[in-house]
């Protein structure tokens, strides 16, 4: 809010430098092109009409525009901006120069002009005396002030009123911007928020589904059982400080997934065929953290068969600037629904979150074989 202000701020003393300065510039040049001498004098009557319109500025920006536009007191805030357009109308009229003020004296504006040739024959003419200036009867006589609006009086209320909506503009503009920076801010947080959900929800189910694998070979293969918890140590490990962060990189998540491989392997029986196929060079990419590990516990959950052949294909390569992950397994007859769970809806959700329209999730159930394909940016 207050790097919005100070912006606005900028911009109004830019423009009202700019209004200063330009009728300084333009009578420069006017005195340059004639070789006169410098009009100070009409400089600092321009300088006074801008001083007031500046004064009005200020009072309207800081006092009266924040009803409208901040605390939408619309009744309050058009009284208000009557009342000093009303002040404002009644100075113009009052400090507007009496008629003929400023000109100067007619025989010097007649020094110059050659006399007609009728005048040279009129040699009284110039003897009679001077015609006093009765004025208007009403006013009284000679010249001064009055409050009837001239042309002059009328453009500058229409200035005024210029002036006043370019300032609401302006600002409703930064309000609007203010708004929009103050939404995105708050989506983030809210993306962060959903994203510390989902992790929290599949850290669980991952332990939870690793236990209950150990636990079954603690009666069967206690030496199996006792690799397995040296493996989920280092499984443990990655989740508790890589799980945390927002990106790791790809590198550490295949680690961790050789790590259960290596897990799932202790457990399984040795006519169960696993492959993982990584590229030869990796590439130097982030990706969220625990991303492709549901896909590969749903392949031991519903692929792996001890009575008949059964297989997992784990593949990971980079593909036009792209991040490919494959993962085909064979389908047990008896097998539940593969596509729900809360592992995988987690999945979709932080996809949609992390790389909305910007990634592709295809999964294949056919009769006896379930494949998953996800293709991610390699950068965000």
């Amino acid at each position: 809010m207050k790097r919005q202000a100070r912006q606005e701020n900028i911009i109004y003393a830019a423009l009202w430098v700019v209004l200063f300065l330009a009728p300084a510039v333009m009578l420069y040049h006017q005195a340059v092109n004639s070789q006169t001498a410098f009009q100070w004098h009409e400089l600092w009557h321009v300088w006074r009409e801008i001083a007031m319109f500046l004064v009005v500025f200020a009072v309207h920006n800081f006092l009266l525009a924040p009803m409208l536009v901040y605390r939408h007191q619309r009744v309050r805030y058009f009284s208000f901006v009557a009342v000093l357009l009303l002040v404002f109308a009644t100075v113009q009229c009052i400090s507007r120069p009496p008629m003929g003020e400023g000109r100067p004296p007619m025989h010097e504006m007649d020094d110059h002009r050659q006399p007609m040739p009728d005048e040279r024959f009129a040699p009284h003419e110039d003897m009679r005396p001077p015609r006093e200036f009765s004025g208007n009867p009403h006013m009284g006589p000679g010249p001064g002030p009055t409050i009837m609006l001239g042309q002059h009086d009328v453009m500058a209320i229409i200035m005024f009123v210029l002036m006043l909506g370019m300032n609401i503009g302006i600002k409703l503009y930064f309000r609007q911007k203010d708004g929009e920076q103050r939404l995105a801010e708050l989506e983030r947080k809210s993306l962060e928020q959903q994203l510390e959900y989902l992790k929290f929800q599949l850290n669980p189910h991952f332990l939870m589904n690793t236990l209950n694998n150990i636990h079954a070979l603690v009666d069967i293969e206690p030496e199996q059982a006792k690799e397995s918890i040296v493996e989920l140590s280092k499984i443990m490990r990655y989740v508790l400080y890589e799980g945390a962060k927002n990106m790791v990189p790809l590198n550490r998540e295949i680690d961790f997934l050789e790590n259960y491989i290596e897990l799932m392997r202790i457990r399984v029986a040795d006519h169960v065929k696993i492959s993982l196929e990584l590229p030869e060079r990796m590439p130097d990419c982030e990706l969220p953290p625990l991303l492709f590990i549901t896909f590969v516990e749903n392949a031991f959950k519903h692929g792996v068969s001890y009575r008949q052949a059964s297989f997992i294909d784990i593949s990971i390569d980079a593909v036009d600037g792209r991040l490919v992950f494959k993962c085909r397994n064979s389908k047990l007859p008896q097998s539940e629904d593969v596509h729900g769970g809360v592992g995988l809806q987690n999945v979709r959700q932080r996809l949609e979150l992390i790389y909305p329209g910007r990634h592709t999730l295809e999964m294949h159930d056919g009769e006896d074989v379930y494949e998953v394909e996800l293709t991610l940016p390699l950068s965000l």
